[in-house]
């Protein structure tokens, strides 16, 4: 594994003596099964214990870790069929959006996601994972045909946030995000999201008008990246570990707080150790609630999809004295 981050390093010091023992077990003939398998019981030990205690910025860098499944990925793992469409039929056709047609499960979805890439080529062309206008407008379009033809439509979430730069605001980037939650509101086919990596403010929530939100153990999910608001409020990006605690982005506290309907857990070690496996949970727990949307009619589905946003962040208001006190 190319990539390794900083509290990973005493689980990939194990692996490499591991190695170095079987090299020499090959080379020599040796017999250190003994010491291969107590070494192994270390690490496994290790890297649960590791795992177990994270903090909510180390759950943060594990979202963004290039070697997480992305949204084709998870297409290529639970799709049959596929058949991948591109454009907005207004003259663009944005990589940091995918999406298109296949079977799940025996069921005809529509997908749509955010897409990143592994080096910095395929970063460049997917544009980190951050849509333009256009991606959004491309991903309605599809929803739109996923709603006409009754499809459930499957969103994979993935994406620091919707791109910032000058180009995207002329096109209207708040205009198109806007729309999005709207018409996504008013669909009458069951709509299954789930935040697989990062999901980055209203360029996460674009796509993630759903029946249901689901988040991966290792995901997040916020207004806005812990860099950036620590640079917000402490004029200084290196306070992002204390944001990420303040905010509240790990999947156990958007479960805790009702933001997300279902955390998936990932294998011990994260997605990216196992991402094969990582693709089969999410697509189980896709399809248990697929399964329940499906019994519902198209006025139950979007009523259903009406009282789960607007329940979020409930206040409560009492009376203490002759003042009223209201929270969240």
């Amino acid at each position: 594994m190319d990539f390794v981050l900083e509290f990973e390093h005493p689980i990939i010091e194990l692996q490499k003596r591991i190695e170095t023992l079987q090299e020499i077990e090959v080379a020599t003939g040796a017999d250190l099964s003994a010491s291969i398998a107590q070494l192994r019981t270390q690490s496994d030990k290790l890297r649960d214990r590791i795992f177990s205690a994270l903090s909510p910025w180390q759950q943060a860098q594990l979202s963004r870790h290039p070697a997480r499944p992305f949204t084709l990925d998870y297409v290529e793992g639970l799709l049959t069929d596929w058949m991948e469409l591109h454009g907005d039929r207004a003259g663009h056709d944005d990589a940091a959006i995918v999406g298109g047609m296949g079977r799940f499960r025996g069921h005809p979805v529509v997908v749509v996601g955010q897409q990143k890439g592994r080096n910095t080529r395929e970063n460049i062309r997917r544009n980190f994972g951050m849509p333009r206008p256009e991606g959004y407008r491309k991903a309605l379009r599809l929803m739109q045909l996923a709603n006409r033809f009754k499809r459930p439509i499957l969103a994979f979430i993935d994406t620091p946030g919707a791109f910032p730069g000058i180009d995207a605001e002329e096109r209207g980037q708040a205009e198109a995000i806007a729309r999005n939650i709207m018409e996504m509101a008013a669909f009458e086919v069951p709509v299954l999201c789930c935040v697989i990596g990062e999901g980055g403010s209203g360029g996460a929530l674009a796509i993630g008008v759903g029946n249901r939100v689901l988040m991966l153990e290792n995901s997040i999910y916020s207004v806005i990246s812990p860099e950036g608001c620590a640079a917000i409020l402490w004029r200084d990006r290196a306070e992002a570990p204390r944001a990420a605690e303040a905010l509240r982005i790990t999947a156990a506290d958007c479960l805790r707080l009702g933001v997300v309907d279902e955390v998936v857990e990932e294998p011990s070690g994260g997605a990216h150790r196992d991402p094969e496996r990582t693709v089969k949970r999410v697509g189980d727990a896709l399809e248990r609630h697929l399964l329940e949307l499906l019994a519902l009619s198209p006025d139950a589905l979007r009523a259903d999809r009406y009282a789960r946003f607007r329940n979020l962040g409930p206040v409560e208001e009492r009376v203490v004295g002759d003042q009223a006190e209201r929270r969240a």
